[in-house]
């Protein structure tokens, strides 16, 4: 996924896309390719209250939405990109804004 946990994105399709609504990404699940997003696609829920600290009554809470319906915001040009990849000089693989070439992951921070 080009999508990651902390990534600022920004909504191009659903009912966030005409004010181009941006939010940050709480997780993200793989397999289903599904991203949960701060303030997106919110979902009430009734809950009962418990001797615990779950609170009683009805509540908000943001749903899974697909990926392909947001596009990462670069930090540096402030606006929705694709991600393309480079490598770096120690080898390892890192994301790119396609428009401005400036990297959104930290080059220390390996995956591949």
């Amino acid at each position: 996924m080009k999508v990651h946990k902390g990534d600022l994105v920004q909504a191009i399709n659903g009912k966030h896309a005409s004010v181009k609504k941006r939010g940050r990404v709480r997780d993200v699940i793989p397999d289903k390719n599904r991203i949960i997003v701060e303030g997106f696609n919110l979902r009430t829920k009734h809950t009962r209250g418990s001797a615990g600290a779950r609170q009683a009554g009805i509540i908000e809470i943001e749903g899974p939405m697909d990926a392909s319906n947001v596009m990462v915001v670069c930090p540096k040009c402030d606006k929705a990109i694709r991600v393309g990849y480079t490598f770096v000089s120690d080898g390892s693989k890192v994301r790119q804004c396609s428009n401005c070439q400036e990297l959104l992951d930290d080059p220390d921070k390996r995956w591949s």
